[in-house]
C-alpha cells in the first residue's frame, strides 16, 4: 500500500462511545444481504427529553432494521457508530447483549407515571428477533414488575408470538401495542417497506392481539403525500381497522431527515418521478410538512374515526394535559 495512505490511517482519530462498542461487535450471522452482530451496551433503557413525543424512556433491542423502509428516518443512528451509508442500517444489525439484566437496573430509575416506549428507532420484532429473542427478554423482565406504561410499536405480526407474555405484562402494568400500517395496497407496501409483514398479516395481529384483551390499534405513519394520503384509501384504512377490533387510529405526516432523504428521493425517482420535484420543494429545507398539509390530515383523520366509530386514544396519556398531536410524526411512530 502507499506509505502516504499507511500514515493518513495512523493519523484517524480513535473511535470511541457507541463507535468504539459497534466495532468490537462479533459477527454472528449472515443472510439476505444482511450481516448480524453482537453489541455491548451500557444501558437499555434511554432517557427521552423531546417534547415532541408523549414519553420518558424508549428501549430499542437492536441498532438496525432490517425492514428497509424507504422513508426511515432512524436511519441516522448508525450514523453514532460512524456509518455513513443509508443501507448500512438495514444491512448491519446489532443485537444488544444482556438485555433483560441490563434492563432490570435501569428499570430502577424509572418513576410511577413515566411511560416507556419499545421500538422508537427499530423495530423490535423485526427478522432477528426470531432467531435472539431480545424483545421476549425484554418482555420477561417487563413481566416481573408493576405499576410500569408501556407501549410497543412494530410491524410484524410476529408480536402474536408473545401474547400470552404480554397478558402477563399487561396484569399489573398499562401496556398498548401499536402496529403501523401504512397503506392496505400489498404492492405498495413491498415497494415503501420491501422485508415487513404484508398490511394483512399486521391487521391480523391486531385482531389477535384485541381478542386477547390486549389493548391494540393502527399507526398509519409516515402518511406519505400523493402516495398514501389519498382520502379513499384512509378510509379504507380505518374501516379495516375497525373491523380488526383495533382500539383506536390515528396518522402523522411524513418527517424526512437528510439521512432519509440519501435513500427515499432515490426511490422516488426510480417509482413516482413525477413526485420528485413537489417532494424537494416540501422537503428541501425542512424535514416537516407544512402545517397546513397538517392541519388537513388531521381534519380528515378526525372525521373518518368519527364516521367508522373509532378512538384516536392510544396510549395511558391520551386523556393528560398534553396528549400526542396528530399534525407530528413522533419518533415512536416512525
Amino acid at each position: 500500500m502507499n506509505p502516504a495512505l499507511l500514515q493518513l490511517e495512523d493519523q484517524s482519530p480513535p473511535l470511541v462511545g457507541i463507535a468504539k462498542l459497534a466495532a468490537q461487535g462479533e459477527s454472528i450471522r449472515q443472510g439476505h444481504l444482511v450481516e448480524y452482530f453482537t453489541m455491548t451496551s451500557r444501558s437499555l433503557l434511554n432517557r427521552c427529553n423531546s417534547a415532541r413525543v408523549p414519553f420518558d424512556w424508549t428501549i430499542n433491542p437492536y441498532r438496525g432494521c432490517e425492514f428497509a423502509c424507504k422513508y426511515c428516518y432512524a436511519r441516522y443512528t448508525h450514523e453514532f457508530m460512524e456509518m455513513r451509508e443509508g443501507v448500512d442500517f438495514e444491512r448491519k444489525i446489532y443485537v444488544k447483549q444482556q438485555a433483560a439484566w441490563l434492563l432490570r437496573q435501569d428499570l430502577k430509575k424509572v418513576k410511577r407515571g413515566e411511560e416507556i416506549a419499545i421500538g422508537t428507532a427499530t423495530d423490535p420484532y423485526q427478522p432477528a428477533e426470531r432467531r435472539y429473542e431480545v424483545t421476549r427478554g425484554v418482555l420477561e423482565e417487563l413481566a416481573i414488575h408493576h405499576g410500569l406504561q408501556i407501549g410497543i410499536v412494530t410491524k410484524s405480526d410476529l408480536i402474536t408470538r408473545d401474547i400470552d407474555l404480554l397478558r402477563r405484562v399487561a396484569e399489573h402494568n398499562s401496556l398498548f401495542v401499536n402496529l403501523t400500517v401504512t397503506t392496505l395496497d400489498v404492492k405498495l407496501a413491498r415497494i415503501l417497506e420491501p422485508r415487513a409483514p404484508r398490511p394483512d398479516l399486521r391487521l391480523n395481529a391486531v385482531r389477535e392481539l384485541c381478542a386477547a384483551g390486549l389493548n391494540a390499534g393502527v399507526i398509519c405513519a409516515p402518511v406519505l403525500p400523493g402516495i398514501t394520503d389519498k382520502p379513499a384509501a384512509l378510509d379504507r384504512l380505518v374501516r379495516a381497522t375497525k373491523e380488526a377490533g383495533g382500539k383506536y387510529i390515528y396518522a402523522n405526516a411524513l418527517f424526512l431527515k437528510p439521512c432519509s432523504a440519501s435513500v427515499f428521493l432515490p426511490f422516488l425517482e426510480k417509482e413516482f418521478p413525477a413526485l420528485v420535484e413537489e417532494y424537494r420543494k416540501r422537503f428541501g429545507q425542512k424535514a416537516f410538512v407544512s402545517k397546513a398539509y397538517s392541519k388537513r390530515l388531521s381534519e380528515l383523520m378526525a372525521a373518518l374515526r368519527k364516521k367508522h366509530g373509532i378512538s384516536r386514544e392510544f396510549s395511558s396519556r391520551s386523556q393528560s394535559a398534553h396528549p400526542p398531536m396528530e399534525d407530528e410524526q413522533m419518533n415512536l411512530f416512525a
